[in-house]
């Protein structure tokens, strides 16, 4: 499989780390949908990362629809297989509510960034401010879900939602932490620096680099 897309995308990166802890090989593209437009529309005609080729060479689009397909090909692997969606009801319920919330506040970060790429005089300040409150809302909730009940954070433990909401903080901080104080949210920085040491983590950093990246 390759993973098309650059981890400066919360998106591609939260398939890259959890691809490698569902123990799926793949081999990753650093390809910019921007710089590298013409490179990437070959590969992905739409154009949207990540982009997921697949071994038969069918291409995926969208980082929930990929991650759908790796864990059926995860359940395929001999034992000790791993999934990062909970089997018990309950606890998958509660694993996608915490992963609506940290797909909002990716979302919101993006439209963020774009937004900012605009001429100052282009920008439109109401919308700027809806989707910054959006965006604080959704950390907001993670927060209190939080305090009610922590995440696991170590490679055997985390499932999409950790590997999601490490990974949504992480971009947050990393293009606007002016627009959401770290400070006020103490237990998802918390999560975000335990997530951050993981190898899954460390191979697949935030930026341009391409996985593997040897861990230092």
């Amino acid at each position: 499989m390759q993973l098309i897309g650059m981890l400066d995308s919360p998106y591609v990166r939260r398939v890259a780390v959890s691809l490698q802890l569902l123990g799926l090989p793949f081999e990753h593209r650093s390809i910019s949908v921007f710089r590298g437009f013409d490179t990437f529309r070959r590969i992905s005609p739409v154009v949207k990362a990540p982009s997921l080729v697949c071994d038969d060479g069918s291409v995926l689009l969208d980082s929930t629809l990929i991650l759908e397909h790796a864990e059926a090909l995860a359940a395929t692997l001999p034992p000790p297989r791993r999934s990062l969606m909970p089997a018990d009801s309950a606890e998958r319920l509660r694993t996608l509510s915490l992963l609506g919330l940290a797909l909002a506040a990716c979302e919101k970060s993006v439209q963020i960034v774009y937004e900012n790429l605009r001429p100052a005089d282009k920008r439109h300040a109401p919308w700027f401010d809806r989707v910054s409150g959006q965006l604080r809302v959704a950390y907001g909730e993670l927060e209190a879900a939080l305090a009610r009940r922590p995440l696991a954070v170590s490679t055997d433990s985390i499932d999409q939602a950790g590997v999601s909401i490490a990974v949504a903080w992480w971009f947050t901080q990393a293009l606007m932490p002016d627009v959401v104080d770290a400070a006020a949210y103490p237990r998802l920085a918390a999560l975000s620096a335990q997530a951050e040491a993981l190898p899954a983590f460390r191979a697949a950093p935030h930026g341009e680099d391409a996985y593997p990246v040897t861990a230092t």
